[in-house]
């Protein structure tokens, strides 16, 4: 009896047991195929994976161009991609080639050595013609095709502004749930983590790749026959492509001439004055290892800007009417009035205080009008367009805010901190020359030599200028709109540009080593103090714009903490040599 019990419990036990094998095997074939264990992991593309061999011909994320259409982030040309099933065939080589121009011997040694799909090398792919391309597809041999592939380009032009892609299987997995969930994108998919790539992942997250693939047994031959099929995404408008406002050409002189002149911390903004386009950006130091790090965008960061910031004073000077005619500022008192200044000026009026970038004269005009409006600072700093994002942003399809660059990447500057800094007078004569608490990021400065240079007029810097479909037609181009109401009077404009001309065109100001250039430089020079327990170096500025007469580019330079030099002048003389020779030689 007891022996019947045992028994029944044992059959009972395994039944159970097998039930619940049967039970989650048909969970895994039947219900959890795309989605298994609620981890997004799909079975059905797992098992075929497993059984295939593929060629990959384009992985599918969006490409990443300059205005004038030149390739930033990918390129592509005709390979020939060989299939390793060809060593159990006989197949015409000495055809292939002959059209190809190379020994019969380099294709069959690296067939040999190959067991999964692959492109004709020598020391990379080699490149092939169009012609060359319908020659060899005429001949239809199974395994041999000549497709073109999309190369990702490694010279990392504009790197810390168009940013790096990878994996991150949580991000992509809150980004675009519905997608992986369906089994659309898969949870190793790369996503933007930097820059424009960040800021566009929603248009240039792959649709799916587009490869040669063929079926395998279990050692590898073909499976069913040597047909080899194209896939690639249902939808023909994809790969989308971003027409950056960047001239690739510019960038890579201007990081050339960065580099050449050691500028290893620092960087450079170059806007074009009419529409606020981001036409080159440079950012030191970068490190490719290492780009959530050490390789963040400077000109996106916050700096002190030192004596840049006097441009903001001036503007608020000239709009309230604080400038008498004739006044004359005893610039060989220090900042605070109470002493002797490093650098003993003499008496100068308003404008040559400008040129040689007079502390006391800032910091006594900042005090007189803070008595009046002690916000008045921050006031002309907002219309100028220093303490706001001031990239691209607006409404792009179900996006109410889209922005051309990441919010967590471009900083918004600031005036104070402590409002009750605003009453003390020793820190208005330091916020007046831009040091104490005031941060400004390059690409705001630059923006505001832009907005100047053309009148007062307020604009949204744009990084990219539209979105394009595989074919080329647009799908969303971007409005290069004036901005609010709040900006300088068009008179305040004019006479900053008089006083930005005279920083190089007066022979004691601090930009007249910029005369005699192929454009007309205006200007402003600033040196902001770094002090810290550990450093005393400085911020070395240089923003202006060029012609003077004409406003074309704005260009802010900065070479950040370092001890005294004039590597960012060089800089700014270099590129705008550079752009003179550059435009003479694209002149139709």
């Amino acid at each position: 009896m007891q022996i019947k019990k045992r028994a029944f419990l044992f059959v009972t036990v395994f039944i159970l047991l097998f039930l619940t094998a049967i039970a989650r095997l048909a969970y895994i074939q039947l219900i959890a195929t795309k989605n298994f264990e609620g981890r997004h992991i799909n079975l059905i593309e797992e098992s075929v994976n497993q059984r295939t061999q593929s060629y990959l011909l384009d992985y599918g994320r969006g490409r990443f161009v300059d205005r004038n259409n030149k390739k930033l982030t990918h390129e592509q040309y005709p390979v020939l991609i060989l299939f390793p099933f060809l060593k159990q065939l006989n197949w015409p080589v000495d055809k292939i080639a002959a059209i190809i121009g190379i020994d019969k011997e380099i294709i069959l040694n690296q067939l040999a050595e190959e067991k999964t799909p692959f492109a004709l090398r020598n020391d990379g792919p080699i490149p092939l013609t169009e012609k060359q391309m319908e020659q060899i597809n005429a001949l239809q041999i199974p395994g041999v095709y000549v497709q073109y592939k999309h190369f990702t380009i490694t010279d990392h032009v504009a790197q810390p502004l168009i940013g790096v892609i990878g994996e991150d299987p949580n991000e992509i997995v809150r980004l675009y749930k519905e997608k992986v969930t369906s089994g659309l994108l898969a949870r190793n998919t790369e996503i933007g983590k930097t820059g424009l790539q960040k800021a566009f992942d929603p248009f240039v997250i792959t649709e799916g790749p587009s490869k040669l693939l063929y079926h395998v047994d279990g050692r590898g031959g073909p499976l069913f026959g040597m047909n080899v099929k194209y896939v690639a995404p249902a939808n023909p408008f994809y790969p989308i492509t971003v027409q950056t406002s960047l001239n690739k050409d510019i960038q890579i002189a201007a990081e050339k001439i960065v580099d050449q002149h050691g500028i290893t911390n620092g960087g450079l903004v170059l806007l074009d004055v009419e529409t606020s386009d981001l036409i080159a950006m440079v950012s030191r130091p970068i490190d490719l290892k290492d780009p959530f790090g050490r390789g963040k965008n400077e000109m996106l960061s916050l700096q002190i800007p030192g004596s840049t910031f006097k441009i903001v004073v001036a503007a608020a000077a000239i709009e309230k009417n604080m400038i008498e005619r004739g006044r004359i500022f005893d610039c060989s008192k220090n900042v605070r009035g109470d002493g002797l200044a490093p650098y003993d000026f003499g008496k100068l009026t308003f404008k040559d205080s400008f040129a040689r970038s007079c502390n006391y004269t800032f910091a006594t005009l900042a005090k007189e009008m803070a008595k009046i409006d002690e916000n008045i600072l921050h006031e002309y700093a907002e219309k100028l367009g220093l303490v706001s994002r001031v990239s691209w942003q607006g409404r792009v399809f179900h996006y109410d805010n889209f922005s051309h660059l990441p919010i967590e990447e471009e900083q918004v500057g600031r005036v104070w901190l402590d409002k009750m800094d605003k009453k003390d007078e020793n820190y208005i004569s330091q916020t007046a020359i831009g040091q104490q608490d005031v941060r400004v990021t390059p690409l705001a400065l630059a923006n505001m030599m832009a907005t100047i240079a053309r009148g007062g007029i307020k604009k949204q810097v744009r990084t990219a200028k539209k979105i394009m479909y595989k074919d080329g037609s647009t799908l969303v181009s971007f409005a290069n709109d004036e901005l609010d109401d709040n900006k300088i009077a068009p008179f305040t404009a004019l006479k900053l540009k008089e006083l930005l001309e005279h920083v190089v065109d007066y022979e004691l100001g601090t930009g007249r080593t910029f005369r005699n250039l192929p454009y007309k430089v205006a200007g402003k020079s600033g040196t902001a103090q770094i002090t810290t327990e550990i450093t005393n170096k400085n911020h070395h500025w240089f923003a202006g714009y060029f012609p003077a007469e004409k406003p074309k580019y704005a260009l802010v330079v900065v070479n950040l903490e370092k001890d005294k030099d004039k590597k960012a002048f060089h800089v700014f003389k270099d590129l705008l040599k550079y752009i003179h020779s550059y435009e003479q030689s694209h002149e139709h």
